[in-house]
């Protein structure tokens, strides 16, 4: 395990489950509390060695932290020593600190320090995935462009040109690649299952998960995860109210005589990071349609949050 230079570690802080409060939920970037500008995600170098920062927001100007050795989550660092801390903003300046550390957050940069003295800076960065806005190939399936909902049942938009989460698609598929756009609204007050839950189930039968697990440990109930199958390699998953992809490749399992004779098998990248490698999907997953034989539809779980979607194809394969 490589040796932190900073914010020596304290004790993981499990975060509870809260009733989701709807009239505290921010959909709209324009509309960002003073605390959402804090959280995000911090890059740079301390004592020579490269650093990311997690900071997200709990609301009331306190917040969590995680510093990762080697880089942020997908560009550098890989591993799970990570390191929590926690803090709060008082008269406009932000302190995050562990037991032996601690950061002071202003105008974007964070100031780390150990034993009061300077060790270096993390500056505050906003990563976007390489395929945002990807363009469907010739011969795609358009399921949804921003101008209209009639690709999905119960499709529904919201920002005139948004589709909020609730609805399956109208064709099924068997063997395709997809892509799709989602954005996670703003839940400071919520935790866990109840901060911005969706899921991407392929054929209605295998769940993707849509979760704000920023900051969090990447398990298999959280963004990025194959529900009840499998965690990703690294917990990808931005900031909420940041646009984030989902590119994927899907192989249906294999059915004879009405007996499933081969596992579907599924390659995700999450905002273009890798985090499912050609996975073998041993049974289908809980929330929609039973595993089974045949072509299925593309189903973006309605689970009481409002997370938004774009720029939805699919290529038959």
């Amino acid at each position: 395990m490589r040796q932190l230079v900073a914010f020596p570690a304290i004790a993981l802080l499990c975060v509870p489950a809260f009733a989701e409060d709807n009239s505290r939920t921010i959909l709209d970037p324009e509309k960002v509390t003073p605390d959402y500008k804090i959280q995000g995600e911090y890059s740079g170098e301390l004592g020579g060695e490269q650093f990311g920062m997690h900071v997200i927001s709990q609301g009331d100007d306190k917040f969590k932290a995680v510093v990762y050795p080697g880089g942020l989550p997908g560009d550098g660092y890989y591993g799970s020593d990570r390191v929590m801390a926690e803090g709060t903003t008082v008269d406009g300046v932000t302190k995050i600190s562990s037991d032996h550390g601690y950061a002071v957050i202003k105008d974007g940069v964070a100031e780390v320090f150990i034993d009061d003295n300077p060790v270096g800076e993390l500056k505050r960065v906003e990563r976007k995935s390489d395929t945002i806005g990807k363009k469907p190939p010739a011969g795609a399936v358009i399921l949804f462009d921003g101008s209209s909902a009639d690709g999905f049942k119960d499709g529904k938009l919201m920002f005139e040109n948004l589709l909020l989460a609730g609805c399956e698609s109208k064709e099924k598929f068997g063997d395709h690649s997809l892509h799709l756009e989602f954005r996670l609204p703003y839940e400071a007050y919520d935790r866990g299952q109840q901060r911005g839950n969706s899921g991407v189930y392929l054929q209605g039968r295998y769940e993707l998960q849509v979760l704000d697990s920023f900051g969090l440990e990447g398990q298999n109930n959280e963004c990025g995860g194959i529900y009840q199958i499998a965690r990703p390699k690294v917990n990808a998953c931005f900031p909420p109210l940041t646009w984030q992809t989902y590119d994927i490749d899907f192989t249906e399992a294999v059915y004879a005589e009405g007996i499933k004779i081969r596992n579907a098998r599924i390659t995700v990248r999450h905002n273009g990071i890798l985090i499912h490698d050609d996975l073998e999907l041993e049974h289908g997953t809980p929330g929609k349609y039973p595993e089974a034989e045949g072509d299925g539809p593309l189903y973006l779980q309605g689970h009481g949050n409002q997370v938004l979607y774009r720029n939805i194809w699919v290529v038959k394969k």
